[in-house]
């Protein structure tokens, strides 16, 4: 691994492999975790740092498989110790290490020694009684939990910090700690989901791995991502107040979970959720459901019937896909948002109603102000504390938990006994692109139960059996010579300039082939950026073909691409 760590002083970046690094004072990290305790306490600070140390066990695992891709599971899982060295953390020694994908079986022991956050404790708070190594209990787990598919989670057993000579870990499924996991594995979950103070109650944040618990109980947003962490957030700010929500997000992203989420965290939790489809309901149909219908109203209409805004009085009104509204409904919406009043198809009076709304679309509302379609007024009125969900594709952290938790509920669903997945399963189910998001995550997993042997576990080929495409991302040069990446998430670069280039290919021509007169000079790192660039247009902008062009994997390719400048942030 040291031989992908590079030091690029031309633009002020460490890399290893295809990611950025940041090099720290060891001592700065220490004076941030005293000044986190003292400001924030022990529980908040230690759920910081074990969640930081997660996300990078996440990354490193991500890594690790791109690395060793044609080595053994094992092979691949030992970089985790050795990245924890080349990265200034410790010694990390392997006791016992037994792991089986298929099977859903893990046990790791290993011993740490020099670890970098027991020094720095210790140089601030006196030896105590409880562990201190969050960071990198978080980084254990979370990279376990990425090659397991499953939440795996390490706890420390000994440690420095308590006047032991060696840190001892000893890693496990949550499943199979009991208690004691359950209480553990709050420390690595964004803020609990409940009223109070985060990391205060010892429950966990989602039902990842809890056998006992009901599957209904279960249905809380589950993630530990931080665009997941940061829509939990949000959701808890605004929940205690009265304010109109808007979510936005993809199709499947869970805007429903997260409404449901907001209404119990809110002072309306005891009162109705009441939640409507507006694009299942037909545009004839859409007033009468929303606002009621009286008697005789119109044709069919036999008997007076209360709408879903009386129905969900006092509570809370959850309107999907807001944007399909015909102009006549957006106008009687936006007189109940103004004066808390609705008016039943076909009756004389108003009725008052208190009613909370949250909205929800997948469509970018502002664009369907411009095109006449949605009202402006109501869109200003829905707007009031916008949260946007990112697609899975975004935040594919949370696909282990996510497929942790919808094997534990469908196992129950349908009484199976599956026991996890296969490490050819949990390839495809990280490396798929997902356009269904969680959804769609949870009906493949979903057919998966339903297909695998009993006893067994679920393989690829029983969750992608309805034609579902994994595309290789492919770039193109654009205009003014831009990189530009099929997935429109990568952010993009500025490439050599025509005149450059061919001043690139003149000068090295000159070069290769003796030919006299002057020449202007041609840096390496010109000559490898052309080649790159080259190269990518050779093979219509597919990054595994570029590579092998220029023989290299496509790792390297993507690494090189990044250190030059090519194409930053995602592949």
């Amino acid at each position: 691994m040291l031989a992908r760590l590079r030091f690029s002083t031309s633009d002020g970046r460490i890399w290893l492999d295809d990611q950025r690094m940041l090099l720290i004072h060891a001592k700065s990290l220490g004076t941030l975790r005293r000044e986190m305790i003292e400001a924030l306490g022990m529980d908040v600070a230690r759920g910081f740092m074990t969640r930081m140390g997660y996300h990078a066990g996440v990354h490193d695992a991500q890594m690790a498989r791109k690395v060793r891709s044609k080595t053994s599971l094992k092979d691949m899982f030992v970089v985790g110790p050795q990245m924890h060295c080349l990265e200034g953390i410790g010694i990390s020694e392997a006791v016992r290490l037994e792991f089986d994908v298929a099977r859903g079986h893990h046990y790791g022991e290993f011993i740490w020694t020099s670890p970098v956050e027991d020094e720095e404790h210790i140089r601030h708070f006196p030896i105590g009684d409880e562990p201190a190594c969050w960071m990198q209990i978080g980084y254990a787990s979370g990279f376990s939990t990425e090659f397991m598919g499953r939440q795996v989670l390490y706890r420390e057993v000994e440690c420095q910090s308590m006047g032991h000579s060696a840190c001892r870990i000893v890693g496990k499924l949550v499943e199979e700690w009991g208690e004691d996991g359950v209480e553990d594995l709050r420390y690595m979950m964004p803020d609990n989901l409940t009223r109070n103070p985060p990391l205060s109650t010892g429950r966990p944040a989602c039902g990842v791995g809890r056998p006992s618990e009901s599957v209904e109980s279960a249905a809380g947003p589950v993630g530990i991502s931080p665009s997941f962490a940061a829509v939990l957030h949000m959701v808890k700010r605004v929940a205690p107040t009265q304010a109109t929500v808007l979510f936005l997000g993809e199709s499947g992203v869970g805007k429903e979970v997260f409404a449901r989420t907001l209404h119990r965290l809110s002072s309306r939790s005891d009162k109705p959720f009441v939640a409507i489809n507006c694009a299942a309901i037909p545009e004839q149909l859409i007033e009468s459901e929303l606002f009621g219908v009286e008697r005789g109203a119109f044709t069919g209409a036999i008997q007076s019937r209360p709408g879903r805004f009386e129905r969900a009085d006092g509570g809370t009104l959850f309107l999907d896909e807001i944007g399909t509204l015909s102009a006549s409904a957006q106008g009687k919406l936006l007189r109940v948002l103004q004066e808390g009043e609705i008016e039943r198809l076909g009756d004389t009076g108003t009725r008052s109603v208190n009613v909370r709304v949250i909205a929800a679309t997948n469509v970018d509302l502002r664009e369907e102000v411009k095109a006449g379609r949605f009202r402006e007024d109501l869109f200003f009125r829905l707007n009031v504390f916008p949260v946007r969900i990112s697609p899975l594709r975004e935040r594919r952290e949370d696909i282990p938990l996510l497929m942790t938790h919808f094997l534990t509920k469908f196992n129950r669903l349908h009484g199976r006994r599956l026991t996890g997945f296969t490490q050819r399963a949990v390839d495809a189910m990280l490396s798929y692109g997902w356009p269904g998001n969680v959804r769609e995550l949870e009906n493949v997993i979903e057919r998966g139960v339903i297909l695998a042997p009993e006893n067994g576990a679920i393989d690829s080929s029983h969750l992608f059996t309805s034609g579902e495409r994994f595309v290789e991302q492919r770039f193109e040069i654009g205009r003014e010579g831009k990189l530009i990446a099929s997935d429109p998430a990568a952010l993009v670069a500025e490439e050599l300039p025509d005149r450059e280039a061919d001043r690139v290919s003149r000068g090295v021509s000159k070069l290769l082939l003796g030919e006299g007169g002057e020449c202007d000079n041609v840096s390496l790192d010109e000559i490898e950026t052309l080649l790159l660039k080259r190269a990518i247009e050779r093979a219509g902008g597919n990054v595994a073909a570029a590579a092998r062009l220029l023989g290299i994997t496509r790792p390297q390719m993507v690494y090189r691409l990044k250190s030059r400048g090519i194409v930053h942030d995602g592949e």
